[in-house]
């Protein structure tokens, strides 16, 4: 039995396909100004790596903002519900997923059973979301992904707000021209956005195993800030931009009455 998990996200859309009970493959393309054709070309990609055709996949469910854009839609779950069953299948022991995403944040808590039992979102500012790293990279004049590695050689000697976008920015400004040290700039940065999403965590409670997806859970800089700051150890699978497709691909599964290996 082959399946497949659609998550049309803001930023990118990703595409998750099971062969057998056991992930197989997967696809990832910017969701641009036409995500229809963004997932399909996700499709594409997908079914390439797993040398398999479109008409052979029994079973799709789609989550994500634009599930409505979605080329096929055999079934439908939430981002939350999503998130939560792709953790506990990649390990079983977690009951809190943070999941931070180009625009949106999410903090769930959940069952052995992947079964979601609490949560809450940062969707009405980017601050709370990767939009803000990538905000505070332009006004350091430097890629996201350099600025991770040097927040690494900070010791934490200034700080920043992260209550807004534009406030952030103004802080940042304001650092660079007192000449504060680059990397205490970055670190600083970090450390406001796992600010926000700490205080997101205590408000369902942090109960391990903690696990840390989306995109910019590959950002070393934000990682180690949020280790910090909920002073505990966290997951960070190898994918973490899939979680919401794989997600959804077991959700297909069981729609399909398949089962695990």
């Amino acid at each position: 039995m082959i399946v497949a998990g659609l998550d049309m996200g803001v930023q990118n859309v990703k595409v998750a396909i099971i062969k057998d009970g056991e992930p197989i493959s997967y696809g990832l393309v910017p969701s641009g100004f036409e995500p229809e054709k963004a997932a399909e070309q996700a499709f594409k990609q997908a079914l390439e790596k797993a040398e398999i055709a479109f008409s052979d996949i029994e079973h799709v469910a789609v989550t994500g903002v634009g599930v409505e854009l979605a080329p096929r839609v055999d079934s439908k779950l939430s981002i939350i519900s999503a998130d939560a069953k792709a953790a506990v299948y990649l390990y079983p022991s977690v009951r809190t997923v943070i999941d931070v995403g180009a625009e949106e944040s999410r903090v769930i808590n959940c069952s052995e059973k992947g079964t979601v039992l609490d949560f809450t979102l940062n969707e009405r500012c980017a601050a709370g979301a990767g939009a803000f790293l990538e905000a505070m990279a332009r006004a350091l004049e430097m890629k996201i992904e350099d600025m991770g590695m040097l927040s690494l050689k900070a010791a934490g000697t200034v700080s920043i707000s992260a209550t807004c976008v534009i406030f952030g920015e103004s802080d940042v400004v304001s650092l660079i021209h007192k000449q504060e040290p680059k990397h205490e700039i970055a670190r600083a940065i970090y450390d406001a956005l796992a600010e926000r999403i700490t205080s997101m965590v205590h408000r369902v409670g942090l109960k391990p195993d903690v696990v840390l997806v989306g995109g910019v859970a590959k950002d070393v800089g934000f990682a180690a800030a949020l280790k910090r700051k909920l002073e505990t150890e966290i997951i960070i699978p190898k994918n973490p931009e899939f979680a919401g497709a794989l997600g959804a691909a077991l959700y297909a599964l069981e729609n399909a009455g398949g089962k695990l290996k």
